[in-house]
């Protein structure tokens, strides 16, 4: 085979090619490797999960870009052409109003750095619900409780209240029930209470309380709260309210629905 023969419609050669796929091969090869061992080396450190990942993103991504300019010399490309080039439409970039790309990045950096979310945790931003994949160079990635995931800019994460549901390690869990005009509250609340004290999940301290919150149109309202572990949340929450449910009708209280009286004036 002829190493030395010039492709056809270009300046290149054969070997010049080849040496070019081969470079690029190993090259990424080469970038994955020392990507896994950049990465193992900031997992030793005491950073944060969501700064290593930031970080590994922003790393890898300068690695293959180099690769990929290595390549393009070694098929005789004027490579301090293409950094001007590059350079240029960096300027024109910021200059046409595209420094939302940059924001984002800044954002990112940010985020990452004083973390008010992590990889894992629950939070909801800009309305949206869903738990942390991760935080990259210019977005967030969340899924939600019915996995769908969904790209958030990390600019208006940075920009936005963030509600942060898991961060905290016990929560109070909030559970509504009404019951009916004439019914004894104190009974209610010692029904209650004792089905708060006697669920495993539920913490002793801080003590759980029984409240009644609102005097309403149909029924007095009134709203458990017991505190439990982050991660029992959702459990509590379920079985205290079917709980309260099921105990109120053994204790003979009744669950209003709602209603309106109306009166007829004849003349």
């Amino acid at each position: 085979m002829n190493w030395g023969m010039t492709l056809p419609h270009t300046n290149m050669t054969l070997l010049q090619l080849a040496t070019a796929i081969g470079v690029l091969v190993v090259g990424f090869l080469v970038a994955r490797i020392v990507l896994a061992v950049f990465r193992r080396q900031l997992r030793r450190t005491n950073l944060s999960d969501i700064l290593i990942e930031f970080l590994a993103r922003f790393f890898g991504i300068l690695l293959y870009v180099i690769v990929i300019l290595i390549v393009l010399s070694t098929l005789g490309v004027d490579v301090g052409a293409i950094l001007l080039s590059l350079s240029a439409v960096v300027g024109l970039v910021l200059g046409f109003g595209m420094q939302e790309t940059f924001n984002n990045i800044a954002a990112g950096l940010w985020i990452a750095a004083l973390r008010p979310i992590d990889i894992g945790e629950v939070v909801t931003i800009n309305g949206i619900t869903g738990k942390v994949k991760s935080v990259g160079i210019l977005a967030t990635e969340l899924v939600t409780p019915d996995n769908v995931y969904i790209t958030i800019p990390n600019g208006q994460v940075w920009g936005s209240p963030i509600v942060n549901a898991t961060r905290m390690p016990v929560r109070r869990v909030d559970v509504n029930v009404g019951v009916a005009y004439g019914s004894s509250v104190d009974q209610a609340i010692a029904v209650g209470m004792e089905l708060m004290k006697s669920h495993a999940a539920v913490l002793d301290e801080p003590a759980p309380t029984f409240v009644l919150t609102e005097l309403a149109d149909s029924s007095l309202n009134l709203q458990l709260r017991p505190w439990a572990n982050t991660d029992d949340y959702w459990a509590v929450k379920g079985e205290i309210t079917q709980g309260i449910y099921e105990e109120l009708g053994k204790a003979g209280i009744e669950i209003p629905f709602p209603q309106l009286d109306v009166h007829m004036d004849k003349p």
